[in-house]
């Protein structure tokens, strides 16, 4: 556990000094791979049947190949340094807060159409019509999810499963960001991705989850998440997004548009609408709990050598 909590923090350092690489991320590599092979699997030709199975090979493929690819690494006499910067590669706390942040300063010097454009980095939704207000509210959001996604769900697997789980989350993760929506093109292929992305956030979600509410408003993150997480589209993302937007005491959800479709969706969270000021109070939201997640990881690692002293 020790050696775990080590290379945690190691990776989190790297994180805060140098950011998301700049070029040659192997997740953007990853992402053109996945292209080129969806591409070549997923034919309209082919029965719902069809490509639900070639959706489920190409995910083995590519998930299960990188990763044993990856797990190599546990048979150099350098692993400890490799598992540092797998990891690292992994997670995105700078690039998250980064972004937020990068919206609050556009709204702050009231530049709309600047931070239509950064906002728009951060969400799939049409971001040209946004008023401050909708644009605040798709920040927070975001960074809500993505501190799940990119943070707290990446540190759980690697925690669990080592190199090989914080890989195959990750990676799923960005098959699921690209091949996860129901439209005629994915609806089928992309299935198992999207199941199996469900299936690997099941424990993180919830875990985030309660974590924004030990870091934010208790009762009323609890609260929300009770009522609330049910009635939001993703199974995991329910619990992250209502029990964030109660924690911050702010109220998000409503229509947006995805791919030039307007999509109605329920309102959560309480209180007020968001405002600029509550990006940062996001950001700091994230902040707060990835602290709380290392003390606890920290104890832990404490109380385990003390047991074997």
């Amino acid at each position: 556990m020790l050696t775990t909590l080590l290379v945690i923090f190691a990776a989190l350092l790297m994180d805060r000094q140098l950011g998301e690489p700049k070029r040659f991320h192997p997740l953007v590599g990853f992402g053109s791979l996945a292209t080129v092979l969806e591409k070549i699997g997923n034919k309209k030709q082919h029965t719902p049947r069809q490509q639900v199975g070639l959706g489920l090979l190409a995910l083995i493929l590519l998930c299960g190949g990188v990763a044993a690819l990856f797990s190599t690494t546990y048979l150099s006499p350098y692993a400890v340094i490799f598992e540092i910067v797998i990891l690292y590669l992994a997670i995105a706390p700078r690039s998250l807060n980064e972004h937020a942040l990068a919206v609050h300063t556009a709204l702050q010097d009231n530049n709309i159409e600047l931070a239509r454009s950064r906002v728009g980095y951060m969400v799939s939704r049409h971001t040209q019509q946004m008023d401050e207000q909708q644009i605040s509210r798709a920040a927070i959001e975001s960074t809500l999810e993505n501190g799940n996604d990119a943070i707290f769900g990446a540190l759980f697997w690697f925690i669990v499963a080592g190199i090989p789980g914080v890989v195959v989350y990750r990676l799923v993760n960005t098959l699921d960001a690209m091949w996860g929506y129901r439209t005629a093109r994915y609806e089928y292929f992309g299935k198992s991705a999207a199941h199996l992305d469900d299936l690997l956030n099941y424990i993180p979600a919830r875990l985030t989850a309660f974590s924004y509410a030990l870091c934010g408003h208790f009762s009323k993150a609890i609260q929300c998440w009770k009522k609330q997480a049910h009635q939001l589209a993703s199974p995991n993302g329910g619990p992250v997004m209502s029990a964030g937007a109660g924690a911050l005491q702010c109220r998000l959800g409503g229509a947006v548009i995805y791919h030039g479709q307007l999509t109605e969706r329920p309102q959560f969270g309480c209180d007020r609408a968001p405002q600029g000021v509550d990006i940062q109070r996001a950001t700091a939201l994230i902040e707060r709990t990835l602290c709380l997640w290392l003390a606890l990881l920290t104890l832990a690692a404490m109380i385990g050598t003390l047991s074997h002293a």
